[in-house]
């Protein structure tokens, strides 16, 4: 084990230090062409370093250094991998601080409500698999009283990972942590508007684990994550992303008959009965939504369907508590939202509030941009709750990955069960009830993967995470996401006689 490095508070240093490059076989190296692209806040739209352009060489480079690596660390022991990725988790815990600010810095989400504590989930699901390594068993078959007959489960080879911007800590460690522990190599390319935080962290990891296992790229999607792939040495994808690009790799992966997980798109509903605790509910929808993430995730409530004896109250309460929300400066402490993560995804919000209006939704916008000049250039936008929606309009079926949220009123609980179900995505839900049957019954009747009464939590490590339908394959955050998904099953049969 080498020395630990330092943690490095300033977010723009730490930004130059790991300015062009990827880290593969343990090292952080230049793109083979030397190209580079620039890595912005979308705070104040300036360019704070440069990303390696990662291509086809890259990728066979980072893949052989992989399955190298791989052959040894599957010869571990999986409770001596566990133990290792464990101190993963141990040494990521003091180095929160710093993958805080510098993920607040690269994709303006608000350090103390946001980016901080993806620092800390991220050393959380590295602590959490690394006690798994133990429930990597097979089992015995009572076959035959002359044989020998049981199942082993063997690692898949290289992994590739690829990874979203809206949570790159996060969602990397639910991929690799178990991914690893199974005696897994891994390569991530990273999203090439947030390849910075990620890129420490494999950085921090390497000072820890054998060169090779942990390698990371950035680059574009066709050039760089197309070829990962499409790699004959890569055994398993995991992706997360749009619905689109899911269907790419997914047709990609077919070619080779490899396995796939795809964490996709979500249309989320919450259910808000009209027995409901009124304040909880309000609470449960500003976080649900993820208002303080921009609204940028998969799982935002992005459509709130409230029963009618409580809808404009719901409404007043809503637009309150989103109205004393603070937009600013996603490094300062008492900033609550930040800004949209590109100039692209900035564009397409805005374009779906216009459609919104043009579809006779009411547009209730909410908390004001900051007013510092040095912000006036930053893609915020305000919060905006729409009402008058009905459940087939656009702005209502379609994921618009922003602070857009759609409160549509309904009178009985079955209409609004059948109006959650009616999309096609299947990611998650909530209903909000007093009522054990009407809670029982929706999380019964609701067709989504995880599916939550009374509270709109974010995906937590040991919870089964993963959407039906356009929603992806698979599940992650789990033990079974470590066995199903990272681990080939073997038959052996011993003939004893």
């Amino acid at each position: 084990m080498t020395n630990q490095l330092s943690p490095n508070l300033d977010p723009r240093v730490l930004a130059g230090m790991l300015s062009g490059k990827h880290l593969i076989d343990g090292a952080l190296v230049p793109a083979a062409s030397g190209k580079t692209f620039d890595v912005v806040s979308p705070a104040t739209r300036e360019a704070v370093a440069k990303a390696a352009y990662g291509e086809k060489a890259d990728v066979d480079l980072a893949v052989a250094a992989a399955k190298k690596a791989q052959s040894s660390w599957s010869k571990k022991s999986a409770r001596e991998r566990g133990k290792l990725i464990a101190e993963c988790g141990r040494i990521l815990a003091g180095h929160v601080e710093e993958l805080g600010r510098l993920i607040a810095l690269e994709t303006g989400k608000a350090l103390r409500t946001e980016s901080r504590v993806e620092a800390s989930v991220l050393a959380d699901a590295f602590t959490f698999y690394g006690g798994l390594g133990s429930e990597l068993k097979g089992e015995t078959i009572p076959f035959n009283p002359n044989m020998l007959s049981m199942t082993v489960v063997e690692p898949i080879g290289v992994v590739g990972a690829i990874i979203p911007w809206n949570v790159p800590l996060m969602l990397m460690a639910l991929k690799i942590a178990p991914a690893m522990v199974a005696g897994n190599a891994v390569v991530v390319k990273s999203a090439e508007e947030a390849p910075l935080a990620v890129l420490r962290v494999c950085q921090i990891l390497n000072t820890i684990l054998p060169p090779g296992v942990f390698n990371i790229l950035s680059g574009m999607g066709p050039e760089c994550g197309a070829p990962l792939v499409a790699h004959k040495d890569v055994g398993k994808v995991t992706f997360t992303g749009s619905v689109e690009t899911g269907k790419i790799v997914y047709k990609a992966a077919a070619e080779k008959l490899i396995p796939v997980t795809l964490e996709l798109g979500g249309k989320s509903p919450m259910i808000v009965m009209g027995d409901a605790d009124l304040e909880r509910a309000v609470d449960g929808a500003v976080v649900g939504m993820r208002f303080t993430r921009q609204g940028q995730s998969c799982t935002a409530a992005s459509r709130i369907f409230v029963h009618e004896s409580i809808h404009d109250a719901f409404v007043q309460k809503l637009k309150a508590k989103v109205d004393a929300m603070k937009m600013g400066d996603p490094l300062d402490e008492s900033t609550d939202i930040g800004t949209i993560i590109s100039t692209q995804q900035f564009e397409k919000v805005q374009s779906y509030i216009k459609i919104g209006e043009a579809e006779g939704a009411v547009a209730n916008r909410c908390s004001q941009k900051p007013s510092d000049g040095k912000l006036k250039d930053g893609l915020y936008v305000q919060p905006v709750i729409f009402t008058n929606v009905k459940n087939e309009s656009r702005v209502a079926r379609e994921e618009i990955f922003g602070p857009v949220t759609c409160v549509i009123k309904f009178k009985e609980f079955d209409e609004a069960i059948a109006a959650a179900n009616d999309t096609e995505y299947g990611l998650a839900a909530s209903i909000w009830t007093t009522n054990l049957k009407w809670a029982l019954d929706a999380t019964r009747r609701i067709d989504a993967g995880l599916v939550q009464v009374n509270q709109n939590l974010v995906v937590q490590p040991g919870m089964s995470y993963g959407g039906f339908r356009a929603s992806g394959l698979g599940k992650e955050a789990s033990l079974e996401a470590m066995l199903e998904h990272f681990t080939r099953k073997k038959m052996v049969m011993v003939n004893l006689q």
